[in-house]
């Protein structure tokens, strides 16, 4: 059994906490909020609506009492930059392993979350693309930007209009994917920034294109969260990997798509090298016969 727990009580970290009760491989043993929260002291079911846990929404500002009453194998975090970052550094001590959905960190502030691991020896999996469906969109744009190196990107995100960091997480990880195929290719085409367009409207949960135009074509690759479950789904992939790992790693380390698609590769590659030697085989025997 996994313990697990919660930090963050948003749309989405309550989506959480809901797929994580209905695991049966997983238990949820703590929420926590901001310390200015209205929801603290509040049974967790009353906040979710989903009857009484026996579980009390305490706050952040008690982290260490929580973790040592508790005693979660990993932390669940989608709360805000500057929470989680303060909020790592103490479960890293603890030597608590922590899945952190949460987005808008600076280049330093990720880098401070790698030098945590290290330090600590615990285990972080850093996710703001957290669901399956956007990591293979991701895979798919490397891809497209290997083989078409000459073409022009553009990568437009829609999300609802309280989210405060634009671009997302997602967008500016897609841009750097698309950097990556580029540079893969060989292609001259790199080193100028990849054009991100950010809209903030209506309560979209979220989605990402990524237009791969040419001189006489455009192809279009797009994902669109309908629920927040899409993400819970991701965060629970997350926590069963992280458990008992250390080191720094994302969801491409969870989800594995590139030893996948390298299977798919080879699989197709032996049935092809099949399909030859038969065709070989019969076409030589019709030579033979022929002769």
């Amino acid at each position: 059994m996994i313990r697990v727990c919660i930090s963050g009580l948003g749309k989405t970290g309550k989506e959480i906490a809901k797929a994580i009760m209905e695991q049966e491989d997983l238990k949820l043993v703590a929420a926590i909020c901001g310390a200015t929260s209205d929801k603290q002291g509040k049974d967790l079911g009353e906040i979710l609506g989903t009857g009484h846990t026996g579980i009390s929404v305490e706050s952040s500002d008690n982290l260490e009492e929580i973790i040592f009453k508790t005693k979660p194998d990993i932390v669940v975090d989608f709360s805000t930059p500057s929470a989680a970052l303060y909020n790592a550094k103490i479960f890293s001590k603890m030597r608590v392993n922590i899945v952190i959905g949460t987005t808008g960190f600076s280049k330093f502030a990720l880098k401070k979350l790698f030098v945590l691991t290290r330090q600590y020896h615990n285990g972080i999996v850093y996710a703001p693309n957290i669901t399956l469906g956007v990591n293979v969109l991701m895979l798919l744009t490397n891809l497209a930007s290997n083989i078409l190196n000459n073409y022009d990107f553009q990568i437009t995100e829609v999300h609802h209009k309280h989210k405060k960091d634009a671009p997302s997480g997602t967008a500016i990880k897609i841009a750097a994917e698309i950097e990556k195929g580029l540079k893969a290719s060989g292609s001259e085409n790199t080193g100028s920034e990849i054009p991100i367009t950010a809209v903030r409207a209506g309560g979209v949960v979220g989605k990402h294109e990524v237009m791969i135009i040419g001189e006489d074509d455009k192809i279009e690759i797009s994902h669109e969260s309908f629920s927040r479950r899409a993400f819970a789904l991701g965060a629970l992939r997350a926590v069963r990997f992280i458990k008992g790992k250390s080191g720094y790693f994302e969801m491409n380390d969870v989800l594995d798509l590139k030893r996948i698609l390298m299977d798919y590769v080879e699989k197709e590659s032996n049935t092809f090298n099949k399909r030859y030697l038969k065709y070989v085989k019969k076409t030589d025997h019709s030579l033979e016969i022929w002769a």
